[in-house]
Protein backbone atom coordinates (compact mmCIF):
# COMPACT_ATOMS: atom_id res chain seq x y z
CA UNK A 1 0.00 0.00 0.00
CA UNK A 2 1.36 3.84 -0.77
CA UNK A 3 0.40 6.91 -0.11
CA UNK A 4 0.02 9.85 -2.12
CA UNK A 5 2.12 13.00 -3.02
CA UNK A 6 0.37 16.58 -3.18
CA UNK A 7 0.70 16.59 -6.90
CA UNK A 8 -1.77 13.56 -7.32
CA UNK A 9 -3.85 14.74 -5.00
CA UNK A 10 -4.72 17.78 -6.91
CA UNK A 11 -4.96 15.90 -9.70
CA UNK A 12 -7.20 13.17 -8.02
CA UNK A 13 -9.09 15.59 -6.87
CA UNK A 14 -9.84 17.43 -9.91
CA UNK A 15 -10.17 14.23 -12.15
CA UNK A 16 -13.25 12.94 -9.94
CA UNK A 17 -14.81 15.76 -9.22
CA UNK A 18 -13.66 16.99 -5.45
CA UNK A 19 -11.74 20.05 -5.97
CA UNK A 20 -11.63 22.53 -8.89
CA UNK A 21 -9.43 25.77 -9.55
CA UNK A 22 -11.80 28.36 -8.98
CA UNK A 23 -12.82 30.64 -11.74
CA UNK A 24 -10.69 27.89 -14.00
CA UNK A 25 -12.32 29.11 -17.56
CA UNK A 26 -11.26 32.49 -16.97
CA UNK A 27 -7.46 31.39 -15.39
CA UNK A 28 -8.46 31.31 -11.80
CA UNK A 29 -7.98 33.33 -9.59
CA UNK A 30 -4.57 32.66 -6.81
CA UNK A 31 -5.57 29.84 -4.66
CA UNK A 32 -9.42 29.93 -4.79
CA UNK A 33 -10.51 26.49 -4.88
CA UNK A 34 -14.50 25.11 -5.64
CA UNK A 35 -15.92 21.86 -4.31
CA UNK A 36 -17.15 19.65 -7.02
CA UNK A 37 -20.12 17.20 -6.51
CA UNK A 38 -17.96 14.64 -4.66
CA UNK A 39 -16.51 17.51 -2.47
CA UNK A 40 -19.21 19.52 -1.50
CA UNK A 41 -21.11 15.83 -0.52
CA UNK A 42 -17.86 15.15 1.53
CA UNK A 43 -17.35 18.55 3.10
CA UNK A 44 -20.82 18.23 4.26
CA UNK A 45 -20.81 14.96 5.67
CA UNK A 46 -17.38 16.25 7.20
CA UNK A 47 -19.54 19.33 8.76
CA UNK A 48 -22.46 17.10 10.18
CA UNK A 49 -20.26 14.80 11.95
CA UNK A 50 -18.98 17.76 13.59
CA UNK A 51 -22.10 18.99 14.37
CA UNK A 52 -22.92 15.54 16.21
CA UNK A 53 -19.72 14.96 17.74
CA UNK A 54 -19.86 18.78 19.52
CA UNK A 55 -23.67 19.82 19.30
CA UNK A 56 -26.00 16.94 19.40
CA UNK A 57 -24.18 14.61 21.27
CA UNK A 58 -22.60 16.89 23.90
CA UNK A 59 -24.47 18.47 26.72
CA UNK A 60 -25.81 22.27 26.59
CA UNK A 61 -24.25 22.56 23.53
CA UNK A 62 -26.38 24.92 21.34
CA UNK A 63 -25.84 26.05 17.26
CA UNK A 64 -25.42 29.55 15.74
CA UNK A 65 -25.19 31.10 12.33
CA UNK A 66 -24.49 34.53 12.52
CA UNK A 67 -23.94 37.35 9.56
CA UNK A 68 -20.40 37.29 7.98
CA UNK A 69 -20.59 40.97 7.89
CA UNK A 70 -20.64 42.87 11.71
CA UNK A 71 -20.77 45.90 12.99
CA UNK A 72 -17.09 47.31 12.58
CA UNK A 73 -16.70 47.93 16.11
CA UNK A 74 -16.74 44.31 16.62
CA UNK A 75 -13.35 44.29 15.30
CA UNK A 76 -12.34 46.87 17.22
CA UNK A 77 -13.06 45.30 20.15
CA UNK A 78 -11.69 41.90 19.35
CA UNK A 79 -8.38 43.15 18.44
CA UNK A 80 -8.18 42.29 14.54
CA UNK A 81 -8.27 46.00 13.11
CA UNK A 82 -4.78 47.16 15.39
CA UNK A 83 -3.25 43.25 15.49
CA UNK A 84 -4.62 40.46 12.97
CA UNK A 85 -1.42 40.76 10.84
CA UNK A 86 1.63 39.06 8.89
CA UNK A 87 5.00 39.56 9.10
CA UNK A 88 6.05 39.99 5.58
CA UNK A 89 9.65 39.91 4.11
CA UNK A 90 9.92 40.26 -0.01
CA UNK A 91 12.68 38.98 -2.15
CA UNK A 92 14.52 42.27 -4.15
CA UNK A 93 15.57 39.64 -6.65
CA UNK A 94 12.47 37.70 -7.78
CA UNK A 95 9.73 40.01 -6.19
CA UNK A 96 8.66 36.93 -4.28
CA UNK A 97 6.47 37.01 -1.05
CA UNK A 98 7.07 35.19 2.53
CA UNK A 99 5.97 35.23 5.97
CA UNK A 100 9.19 35.89 7.48
CA UNK A 101 8.44 33.09 10.50
CA UNK A 102 7.60 30.34 7.79
CA UNK A 103 11.01 31.57 5.84
CA UNK A 104 12.97 30.89 9.12
CA UNK A 105 11.14 27.77 10.04
CA UNK A 106 11.07 26.06 6.54
CA UNK A 107 14.67 27.06 6.18
CA UNK A 108 15.64 25.71 9.71
CA UNK A 109 13.33 23.30 11.21
CA UNK A 110 14.91 23.30 14.97
CA UNK A 111 14.83 27.48 14.77
CA UNK A 112 11.53 28.80 16.66
CA UNK A 113 10.54 31.87 15.25
CA UNK A 114 7.19 32.12 17.27
CA UNK A 115 10.10 33.07 20.05
CA UNK A 116 11.41 35.63 17.89
CA UNK A 117 10.51 39.67 17.62
CA UNK A 118 10.51 41.37 14.38
CA UNK A 119 13.84 42.74 14.37
CA UNK A 120 15.34 39.21 15.86
CA UNK A 121 13.82 37.43 12.60
CA UNK A 122 15.08 40.12 10.43
CA UNK A 123 18.06 39.75 11.95
CA UNK A 124 18.41 35.89 12.03
CA UNK A 125 17.25 36.00 8.13
CA UNK A 126 20.34 37.79 7.39
CA UNK A 127 23.08 36.31 9.61
CA UNK A 128 21.94 32.90 8.37
CA UNK A 129 22.29 33.73 4.95
CA UNK A 130 18.68 32.61 4.66
CA UNK A 131 17.69 32.42 0.83
CA UNK A 132 14.73 32.83 -1.69
CA UNK A 133 13.41 29.77 -1.97
CA UNK A 134 12.76 30.70 -5.35
CA UNK A 135 15.53 32.23 -7.03
CA UNK A 136 18.36 31.06 -4.19
CA UNK A 137 19.27 34.80 -3.44
CA UNK A 138 19.70 35.96 -0.09
CA UNK A 139 18.44 39.45 -0.66
CA UNK A 140 15.50 40.43 1.42
CA UNK A 141 13.62 43.68 2.05
CA UNK A 142 12.99 44.70 5.85
CA UNK A 143 9.83 42.98 7.76
CA UNK A 144 6.26 44.86 6.84
CA UNK A 145 3.49 43.86 9.30
CA UNK A 146 0.36 43.24 6.43
CA UNK A 147 -3.26 42.90 8.08
CA UNK A 148 -4.98 40.13 7.09
CA UNK A 149 -8.67 41.63 7.22
CA UNK A 150 -10.79 42.22 3.96
CA UNK A 151 -12.66 45.24 3.62
CA UNK A 152 -15.68 46.80 2.09
CA UNK A 153 -17.44 49.75 1.60
CA UNK A 154 -22.25 50.30 2.62
CA UNK A 155 -23.56 52.75 1.03
CA UNK A 156 -25.76 54.14 -1.40
CA UNK A 157 -23.66 56.84 -2.66
CA UNK A 158 -19.68 57.23 -2.49
CA UNK A 159 -19.66 60.25 -0.12
CA UNK A 160 -21.87 58.12 2.30
CA UNK A 161 -20.11 54.73 2.97
CA UNK A 162 -18.68 53.25 5.84
CA UNK A 163 -15.54 50.72 6.18
CA UNK A 164 -16.55 47.13 6.97
CA UNK A 165 -15.35 43.68 6.78
CA UNK A 166 -15.52 40.23 6.34
CA UNK A 167 -14.88 38.45 9.44
CA UNK A 168 -11.46 36.44 9.81
CA UNK A 169 -13.08 34.37 11.75
CA UNK A 170 -16.62 32.95 13.58
CA UNK A 171 -15.53 33.59 17.02
CA UNK A 172 -16.95 36.76 17.18
CA UNK A 173 -20.22 36.24 16.32
CA UNK A 174 -20.69 33.21 18.91
CA UNK A 175 -19.40 35.60 21.46
CA UNK A 176 -22.07 39.09 20.60
CA UNK A 177 -24.74 36.69 21.19
CA UNK A 178 -24.08 35.18 24.64
CA UNK A 179 -26.81 37.17 26.14
CA UNK A 180 -29.07 35.63 22.61
CA UNK A 181 -28.57 32.08 23.74
CA UNK A 182 -28.02 32.53 27.30
CA UNK A 183 -31.58 34.29 27.38
CA UNK A 184 -33.64 31.77 25.07
CA UNK A 185 -32.12 28.53 26.13
CA UNK A 186 -32.34 29.26 29.48
CA UNK A 187 -28.49 27.39 29.56
CA UNK A 188 -26.49 27.57 32.71
CA UNK A 189 -22.50 27.40 32.55
CA UNK A 190 -20.71 25.61 31.80
CA UNK A 191 -22.49 25.70 28.42
CA UNK A 192 -21.46 25.62 24.70
CA UNK A 193 -21.92 27.53 21.13
CA UNK A 194 -20.94 26.14 18.16
CA UNK A 195 -20.81 27.54 14.46
CA UNK A 196 -20.03 26.28 10.87
CA UNK A 197 -19.57 29.09 8.62
CA UNK A 198 -17.19 31.00 6.23
CA UNK A 199 -14.27 33.19 7.18
CA UNK A 200 -11.82 35.41 5.16
CA UNK A 201 -7.93 36.40 5.42
CA UNK A 202 -6.58 38.42 2.42
CA UNK A 203 -3.22 35.90 2.33
CA UNK A 204 -0.41 37.07 1.00
CA UNK A 205 1.35 33.60 1.12
CA UNK A 206 -1.44 30.88 0.56
CA UNK A 207 -0.18 27.71 -0.97
CA UNK A 208 -0.36 23.64 -0.13
CA UNK A 209 -3.65 23.51 -1.75
CA UNK A 210 -6.92 23.89 -0.22
CA UNK A 211 -4.60 23.90 3.00
CA UNK A 212 -4.19 27.43 2.65
CA UNK A 213 -6.59 29.62 0.85
CA UNK A 214 -8.19 33.28 1.34
CA UNK A 215 -11.39 32.27 2.13
CA UNK A 216 -12.44 29.24 4.35
CA UNK A 217 -15.10 27.53 6.14
CA UNK A 218 -14.66 26.93 10.30
CA UNK A 219 -15.97 24.43 13.18
CA UNK A 220 -15.72 26.73 15.40
CA UNK A 221 -16.96 25.54 19.67
CA UNK A 222 -16.86 28.03 21.95
CA UNK A 223 -17.64 26.80 25.82
CA UNK A 224 -18.40 29.58 28.38
CA UNK A 225 -17.26 28.56 31.96
CA UNK A 226 -16.62 29.78 35.82
CA UNK A 227 -13.02 31.10 35.81
CA UNK A 228 -11.28 27.77 37.74
CA UNK A 229 -12.91 25.63 35.35
CA UNK A 230 -11.08 26.76 32.78
CA UNK A 231 -8.12 24.77 32.78
CA UNK A 232 -9.77 21.04 33.03
CA UNK A 233 -12.44 22.80 30.74
CA UNK A 234 -9.18 22.95 28.20
CA UNK A 235 -7.92 20.07 28.40
CA UNK A 236 -10.85 18.49 28.30
CA UNK A 237 -11.25 20.00 24.88
CA UNK A 238 -7.97 19.00 23.46
CA UNK A 239 -8.31 15.34 23.77
CA UNK A 240 -12.20 16.02 22.60
CA UNK A 241 -10.71 17.43 19.30
CA UNK A 242 -8.42 14.20 18.82
CA UNK A 243 -11.16 12.21 19.52
CA UNK A 244 -12.59 13.65 17.10
CA UNK A 245 -10.41 13.10 14.31
CA UNK A 246 -10.07 9.40 15.41
CA UNK A 247 -13.43 9.53 15.15
CA UNK A 248 -13.33 10.39 11.18
CA UNK A 249 -11.07 7.73 10.78
CA UNK A 250 -7.64 9.13 11.55
CA UNK A 251 -4.77 6.83 12.85
CA UNK A 252 -3.55 8.48 16.39
CA UNK A 253 0.47 8.29 15.26
CA UNK A 254 -0.33 10.77 11.96
CA UNK A 255 -1.66 13.44 14.38
CA UNK A 256 0.09 15.20 17.11
CA UNK A 257 -0.31 17.84 20.02
CA UNK A 258 1.70 21.49 19.87
CA UNK A 259 1.72 23.79 21.87
CA UNK A 260 2.04 27.20 21.05
CA UNK A 261 5.09 29.13 21.75
CA UNK A 262 3.68 32.27 21.32
CA UNK A 263 0.05 33.34 22.15
CA UNK A 264 -1.84 35.30 20.94
CA UNK A 265 -2.86 38.34 22.70
CA UNK A 266 -6.28 36.82 24.02
CA UNK A 267 -4.85 33.52 25.24
CA UNK A 268 -3.56 31.82 28.39
CA UNK A 269 -3.15 28.67 26.88
CA UNK A 270 -3.31 27.16 23.00
CA UNK A 271 -2.37 24.06 21.65
CA UNK A 272 -2.87 22.98 18.05
CA UNK A 273 -3.79 19.37 16.39
CA UNK A 274 -1.51 18.83 13.08
CA UNK A 275 -1.59 16.16 10.74
CA UNK A 276 1.53 15.07 9.15
CA UNK A 277 0.74 16.84 5.17
CA UNK A 278 3.76 15.25 2.87
CA UNK A 279 4.63 18.66 2.92
CA UNK A 280 5.44 18.70 6.96
CA UNK A 281 3.31 18.23 10.01
CA UNK A 282 0.57 20.85 9.44
CA UNK A 283 -2.38 22.40 11.70
CA UNK A 284 -6.12 20.91 11.54
CA UNK A 285 -7.19 22.19 14.86
CA UNK A 286 -6.82 24.51 17.79
CA UNK A 287 -7.74 24.86 21.31
CA UNK A 288 -7.38 27.97 23.17
CA UNK A 289 -7.95 29.24 26.49
CA UNK A 290 -9.57 32.79 25.64
CA UNK A 291 -10.12 33.94 29.64
CA UNK A 292 -12.33 36.25 29.94
CA UNK A 293 -10.89 38.38 27.26
CA UNK A 294 -13.24 38.54 24.88
CA UNK A 295 -16.67 39.29 26.92
CA UNK A 296 -15.46 41.66 28.68
CA UNK A 297 -13.82 43.50 25.76
CA UNK A 298 -17.25 43.62 23.85
CA UNK A 299 -18.76 44.31 26.97
CA UNK A 300 -16.33 47.81 27.34
CA UNK A 301 -17.13 48.08 23.36
CA UNK A 302 -20.83 47.89 23.34
CA UNK A 303 -21.49 49.13 26.96
CA UNK A 304 -24.02 46.21 27.67
CA UNK A 305 -23.70 44.18 30.57
CA UNK A 306 -22.23 40.82 29.71
CA UNK A 307 -21.69 39.57 33.22
CA UNK A 308 -23.44 35.97 34.20
CA UNK A 309 -25.37 35.50 37.36
CA UNK A 310 -24.31 32.48 39.18
CA UNK A 311 -27.91 31.08 41.05
CA UNK A 312 -25.67 28.57 42.97
CA UNK A 313 -22.91 30.65 44.25
CA UNK A 314 -25.23 34.05 44.28
CA UNK A 315 -22.47 35.95 42.17
CA UNK A 316 -22.23 38.08 38.92
CA UNK A 317 -18.65 36.95 36.72
CA UNK A 318 -18.03 37.70 33.13
CA UNK A 319 -17.51 33.93 31.93
CA UNK A 320 -13.80 32.68 30.43
CA UNK A 321 -14.25 30.60 27.14
CA UNK A 322 -12.31 27.95 26.51
CA UNK A 323 -12.65 27.22 22.26
CA UNK A 324 -12.03 24.15 19.89
CA UNK A 325 -12.01 25.39 16.10
CA UNK A 326 -11.63 23.08 13.53
CA UNK A 327 -10.82 24.26 9.65
CA UNK A 328 -13.42 22.32 7.09
CA UNK A 329 -10.93 22.34 4.37
CA UNK A 330 -7.87 20.94 5.89
CA UNK A 331 -10.04 18.70 7.73
CA UNK A 332 -10.94 17.81 4.06
CA UNK A 333 -7.49 17.63 2.64
CA UNK A 334 -6.22 15.58 5.84
CA UNK A 335 -9.24 13.14 5.22
CA UNK A 336 -8.40 12.52 1.77
CA UNK A 337 -4.59 12.27 2.48
CA UNK A 338 -5.68 9.79 4.98
CA UNK A 339 -7.66 7.42 3.20
CA UNK A 340 -6.75 7.43 -0.35
CA UNK A 341 -4.10 4.77 -1.46
CA UNK A 342 -3.27 2.49 -4.11
CA UNK A 343 -3.79 -0.85 -3.08
CA UNK A 344 -1.50 -3.72 -4.73
CA UNK A 345 -3.77 -7.16 -5.02
CA UNK A 346 -3.05 -10.76 -5.20
CA UNK A 347 -2.68 -10.68 -8.95
CA UNK A 348 -0.72 -8.39 -8.87
CA UNK A 349 -3.08 -5.48 -10.09
CA UNK A 350 -4.02 -2.40 -8.55
CA UNK A 351 -6.56 0.09 -7.41
CA UNK A 352 -6.89 3.12 -5.87
CA UNK A 353 -9.18 2.94 -3.51
CA UNK A 354 -10.30 5.92 -0.71
CA UNK A 355 -11.03 4.51 2.60
CA UNK A 356 -13.45 6.81 3.71
CA UNK A 357 -15.89 5.79 6.69
CA UNK A 358 -19.23 4.73 5.26
CA UNK A 359 -21.06 7.90 7.08
CA UNK A 360 -18.62 10.08 5.47
CA UNK A 361 -18.85 9.09 1.91
CA UNK A 362 -20.09 11.13 -0.78
CA UNK A 363 -21.75 8.49 -1.87
CA UNK A 364 -23.65 5.31 0.63
CA UNK A 365 -24.00 3.16 -2.70
CA UNK A 366 -23.61 2.28 -6.15
CA UNK A 367 -25.86 0.45 -8.29
CA UNK A 368 -24.91 -1.23 -11.55
CA UNK A 369 -26.76 -3.48 -13.48
CA UNK A 370 -24.58 -6.33 -14.90
CA UNK A 371 -25.74 -6.17 -18.30
CA UNK A 372 -27.33 -2.89 -19.56
CA UNK A 373 -29.67 -4.25 -22.05
CA UNK A 374 -31.03 -6.87 -19.44
CA UNK A 375 -31.01 -5.41 -15.75
CA UNK A 376 -31.09 -1.74 -16.50
CA UNK A 377 -35.13 -1.70 -15.83
CA UNK A 378 -34.69 -3.30 -12.27
CA UNK A 379 -31.24 -1.62 -10.98
CA UNK A 380 -33.38 1.55 -11.93
CA UNK A 381 -36.27 0.66 -9.64
CA UNK A 382 -34.20 -0.18 -7.15
CA UNK A 383 -31.84 3.13 -7.52
CA UNK A 384 -34.96 5.21 -7.13
CA UNK A 385 -35.83 3.51 -3.81
CA UNK A 386 -32.96 3.62 -2.72
CA UNK A 387 -31.91 7.19 -3.31
CA UNK A 388 -34.99 8.31 -1.06
CA UNK A 389 -32.85 7.08 2.05
CA UNK A 390 -29.06 7.76 1.10
CA UNK A 391 -26.96 9.54 -1.47
CA UNK A 392 -27.13 6.72 -4.59
CA UNK A 393 -25.46 6.67 -7.93
CA UNK A 394 -26.12 4.53 -10.63
CA UNK A 395 -23.58 3.58 -13.18
CA UNK A 396 -23.78 1.55 -16.28
CA UNK A 397 -21.04 2.12 -18.56
CA UNK A 398 -17.79 0.08 -19.26
CA UNK A 399 -17.49 -3.62 -17.47
CA UNK A 400 -19.00 -4.84 -14.10
CA UNK A 401 -15.05 -4.87 -12.77
CA UNK A 402 -14.33 -0.73 -14.12
CA UNK A 403 -17.34 0.52 -12.34
CA UNK A 404 -16.16 -1.34 -9.12
CA UNK A 405 -13.09 0.34 -9.41
CA UNK A 406 -14.55 3.48 -10.00
CA UNK A 407 -16.79 3.02 -6.92
CA UNK A 408 -13.78 2.40 -4.91
CA UNK A 409 -11.27 5.39 -5.99
CA UNK A 410 -14.04 7.85 -5.00
CA UNK A 411 -15.08 6.08 -1.16
CA UNK A 412 -18.41 4.43 -2.26
CA UNK A 413 -18.50 1.81 0.89
CA UNK A 414 -21.36 -0.86 -1.12
CA UNK A 415 -22.12 -1.52 -4.43
CA UNK A 416 -25.09 -3.26 -5.35
CA UNK A 417 -24.93 -5.33 -8.39
CA UNK A 418 -28.69 -6.61 -10.51
CA UNK A 419 -28.42 -9.75 -12.64
CA UNK A 420 -29.95 -12.56 -13.21
CA UNK A 421 -30.94 -13.99 -9.87
CA UNK A 422 -32.42 -10.54 -9.14
CA UNK A 423 -34.78 -11.14 -11.65
CA UNK A 424 -35.58 -14.45 -10.95
CA UNK A 425 -35.93 -14.71 -6.60
CA UNK A 426 -35.08 -11.04 -5.69
CA UNK A 427 -31.35 -11.29 -4.55
CA UNK A 428 -28.68 -9.03 -5.56
CA UNK A 429 -25.28 -8.99 -4.87
CA UNK A 430 -23.50 -6.58 -2.22
CA UNK A 431 -20.15 -5.84 -2.54
CA UNK A 432 -18.18 -4.61 0.24
CA UNK A 433 -15.87 -1.62 -1.12
CA UNK A 434 -12.43 -2.62 1.40
CA UNK A 435 -12.73 -6.50 1.86
CA UNK A 436 -14.23 -7.00 -2.01
CA UNK A 437 -16.45 -9.36 -1.00
CA UNK A 438 -19.69 -9.62 -2.20
CA UNK A 439 -22.80 -11.59 -0.72
CA UNK A 440 -26.44 -11.94 -1.42
CA UNK A 441 -28.80 -10.19 0.25
CA UNK A 442 -32.83 -9.84 -0.81
CA UNK A 443 -33.96 -6.30 -2.27
CA UNK A 444 -36.40 -5.43 0.30
CA UNK A 445 -33.31 -6.13 2.84
CA UNK A 446 -31.20 -3.35 1.63
CA UNK A 447 -32.42 -0.50 2.99
CA UNK A 448 -32.28 -2.18 6.67
CA UNK A 449 -28.43 -3.45 6.34
CA UNK A 450 -27.68 -0.12 4.40
CA UNK A 451 -28.79 2.31 7.80
CA UNK A 452 -27.05 -0.20 10.05
CA UNK A 453 -23.87 -0.03 8.15
CA UNK A 454 -24.00 3.58 6.68
CA UNK A 455 -25.17 6.02 9.74
CA UNK A 456 -23.05 7.52 12.31
CA UNK A 457 -21.71 5.63 15.41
Amino acid sequence: MSKVSMETMVSYCNQYGFVFQGSEIYGGLANTWDYGPLGSRLKNNIKDAWRYFFIQNADNSYELDADILMNPRVWEASGHLDGFSDPLIDCKNCKARYRADNLISDFNESAIPDKMTQPEMLAYIKDSNVTCPKCGKPDFTDIRQFNLMFSTKRGVTQDNQTTIFLRPENAQGEYVNFLNVLRTTRAKIPFGIGQIGKAFRNEITPGNFIFRTIECEQMEYQVFCKKGDDENLYDFLKQHALDFYKYLGFEESNLRFQDHVKLAHYAKAACDIEYAFPFGWGEINGTHNRTDYDLSRHQEYSGKNLTYFDEQTNERYIPYIVESTCGVGRAFLALLFEALEEEKLDNDDTRVVLRLKPFLAPYKVNILPLQKNKHSAKAKEIYAILRKHFMTSYDDAGSIGKRYRRGDAIGTPFAVTVDNNTLESGLVTLRDRDSMKQTDIPVDGLIQYLTKEISLP
